[in-house]
Parts: structure tokens; C-alpha cells; sequence
């Protein structure tokens, strides 16, 4: 069963750069044909699908947030990142990662971690 963790500051000022690793068990990264992503959801609003890192090292990202983000992996340690640079309060959300087999729907996720950007 693969398995997800996500890690990283729970506070970030605005900004900065948030900056959060993806732990990944039970599966390899680089397993055809799989896409790692990362979701948030800001308090009381649905699921923000923010981008996602392929199988192949390709990189995809939501239109919206493509100017400030980043997705990149250590296939070493079996870990992605995401950068998010320039935050704002707005961007105030849990953050989750996730397999997706399409791009877009998860089939496995992690538990997901709070960030809240405040100075």
C-alpha cells in the first residue's frame, strides 16, 4: 500500500517561500505511469489542485499558480517538493500530496499538513 507524508514549516510569512517535501512508502516515484501532485484546501473552500510531477521528471502546473510554483523530486530518497513562492494569507491552506494515476484524481493521498502564512 503505497503511502504518503507530507512535511514542512506550519508557518510561513508573507512572502516568503513555503516549502514542503512529499515522503513517499510503499511505491516508487519513478513508477510508470503514476503522477505525484499536491492539492490544497483553504479554509472553507474545496480542493485546489496546484500541480504535479510525472513519472518521467515532467512537470505540470494549475494555470493559476504557475508563476509561483515549483515541483522537483530526489528519486534517491523518494521524496518531491513543492515550492510556493510570494505567499499571501490567501494562500493559507492544508496541503496535501497525492498519487494520481490521471492527472487530476487521486487515488492515494496523504493525511495533510496545516500552513498558515502570517507574520
Amino acid at each position: 500500500q503505497v503511502q504518503l507524508q507530507e512535511s514542512g514549516p506550519g508557518l510561513v510569512k508573507p512572502s516568503q517561500t513555503l516549502s514542503l517535501t512529499c515522503t513517499v512508502s510503499g511505491g516508487s516515484i519513478t513508477t510508470n505511469y503514476y503522477y505525484w501532485s499536491w492539492v490544497r484546501q483553504p479554509p472553507g473552500k474545496g480542493l485546489e489542485w496546484m500541480g504535479a510531477i510525472a513519472y518521467s521528471g515532467s512537470t505540470y502546473y494549475s494555470p493559476s499558480l504557475k508563476s509561483r510554483t515549483s515541483i522537483s523530486r530526489d528519486t534517491s530518497k523518494n521524496q518531491f517538493t513543492l515550492q510556493l513562492s510570494s505567499v499571501t494569507p490567501e494562500d493559507t491552506a492544508v496541503y496535501y500530496c497525492a498519487r494520481e494515476r490521471i492527472l487530476g484524481t487521486a487515488d492515494y493521498r496523504g493525511q495533510g499538513t496545516q500552513v498558515t502564512v502570517s507574520s
